[in-house]
């Protein structure tokens, strides 16, 4: 549906362009007829004014003619040929558009000046020019002030011209006095043409304002169009700018709860399973104390490692959030010197199985493995009070399956805690899933993708420690 929605408004959009081109064409066509037929009327009178005033001087009537008259008409050669240059003139400014709103009133005024004085030549008795001028200063003149203004001056002119009140002024000879040299049926003959051709010419003006007009309110409309347009845009820039930005606060503000959750479970990690293998040492000390004093001498040096350790991964996990021994060592032998720390300080029996290579996961993948296990050892030794714990690793297909359990008091209604809640947060992280349960102590197991897929079987190595 949008598609065709747009398709519709391009087809309209286009539509709208072609008519825009075809009413311009039209009024061009127009204004240039209008040019040739105001030439033809001027060339025509003068003509007749010419051609009465040579019959005259013929036929040696040229003083009755004279008596008709108040002043002296011009040689009659003159009359079309200063008409048809002023004509001229006249043609050329009209090819003047782009001038600026001075450059355009100037060359209105010119050609007013060019007009009234071919009527003057026509005794005006012709006012088309007048027309033509009026219809070039709609075309051109831009806003509405100057275009009601130069409207009303030209209009003005035109009016005057046509009540003879300037030929009270200006004394000139009417085109009837020319045509008395005529005989009357040759007068109306010539009356006619000159009334056909006026009559003609103020049909094409009125044509070619009717197209302007039109062209002008769809110039207007299309405008209307694009400024509605515009604002739709524009609402719609708004709306995704306010949708942008709060999406860029929700980003924000779920970066930094993902930051927070993820310092949060480093902090516990490190701290929770430091502090447990301490706590349990001591506990352990208590006992040997008195029975074996280096026994609880060894023990509390362990302690004190596991204590130098959880320090130096607190201060990484703040720097980095990456356990420290990762970055010292390999996961194989961190995940080995992990569990042979927390055998020292506590004295529980723990036994490792890695059924697959450790050497090819990324950083994140590491992290993820290593807090696992390390999460799930130091539950089975806080909560469950176990004294034996197994862990697996090994690989089925392109799954990495963990498996941690113990011989702990186990739990009946299991109450998901700080640690499990994060390793579930750390596997999903990789897609991963977690499962537990408690079934004869407990056991946690988790499956992580693999992402560099299957590797080769004698890549693959079991390792048992203990």
């Amino acid at each position: 549906m949008k598609n065709l929605a747009l398709t519709a408004g391009s087809s309209r959009t286009k539509g709208n362009g072609e008519n825009k081109v075809d009413e311009s064409r039209s009024s061009s066509y127009v204004f240039v007829i209008m040019k040739n037929l105001n030439f033809i009327i001027i060339l025509y009178l003068t003509t007749l004014m010419a051609h009465s005033l040579y019959g005259h001087i013929q036929e040696n009537t040229a003083q009755d003619f004279l008596s008709f008259i108040d002043s002296l008409p011009v040689a009659p050669w003159k009359l079309p040929v200063v008409a048809v240059g002023l004509y001229g003139c006249m043609l050329l400014l009209l090819e003047l558009q782009e001038l600026g709103r001075m450059g355009m009133v100037l060359k209105a005024a010119a050609l007013l000046l060019f007009g009234f004085c071919i009527s003057y030549l026509t005794g005006f008795s012709y006012t088309g020019v007048i027309l033509l001028i009026f219809a070039d200063t709609m075309q051109y003149i831009r806003g509405s002030k100057w275009r009601f203004t130069l409207t009303a001056v030209v209009g003005a002119v035109y009016l005057l011209i046509d009540s003879n009140v300037f030929s009270v002024s200006y004394k000139v000879t009417p085109l009837s006095v020319y045509l008395e040299y005529y005989k009357k049926d040759a007068q109306s003959v010539l009356i006619g043409v000159r009334n056909v051709l006026d009559s003609l010419n103020f049909v094409v003006f009125l044509v070619y304002m009717v197209l302007l007009i039109r062209m002008q309110m769809g110039e207007k409309e299309r405008i209307l169009s694009l400024n509605e347009k515009l604002n739709e845009a524009n609402e719609e820039l708004r709306q995704a700018n306010c949708r942008l930005e709060q999406y860029a606060r929700e980003s924000v503000e779920a970066a930094e709860t993902r930051e927070r959750n993820r310092l949060a479970m480093e902090i516990h990690d490190t701290l929770g399973h430091a502090l447990t293998g301490i706590i349990t040492g001591i506990e352990a000390c208590t006992v040997l104390m008195d029975a074996a004093p280096e026994a609880t001498k060894v023990q509390l040096k362990a302690i004190a490692e596991v204590a130098r350790q959880g320090v130096t991964d607190v201060r990484r996990s703040i720097k980095a959030l990456r356990p420290d021994v990762l970055e010292k060592m390999d996961l194989e032998k961190a995940l080995t010197q992990m569990m042979d720390e927390m055998r020292s300080s506590t004295n529980v029996e723990i036994q490792y199985e890695c059924r697959t290579g450790l050497r090819v996961f990324n950083e994140d993948e590491e992290n993820v493995i290593y807090r696992v296990v390390q999460e799930s050892i130091t539950n089975a030794i806080r909560h469950g009070r176990a004294d034996k714990i197994r862990v697996c690793l090994e690989r089925e297909y392109n799954m990495l399956s963990i498996r941690v359990e113990d011989n702990g008091r186990g739990c009946s209604d299991i109450q998901k805690g700080f640690g499990l809640h994060h390793m579930e947060e750390r596997l999903s992280m990789l897609q991963g899933s977690l499962r537990y349960f408690s079934e004869n102590g407990f056991t946690v197991e988790a499956q992580i993708p693999i992402r560099w897929g299957a590797e080769e079987k004698e890549n693959d190595q079991t390792v048992d420690c203990g």
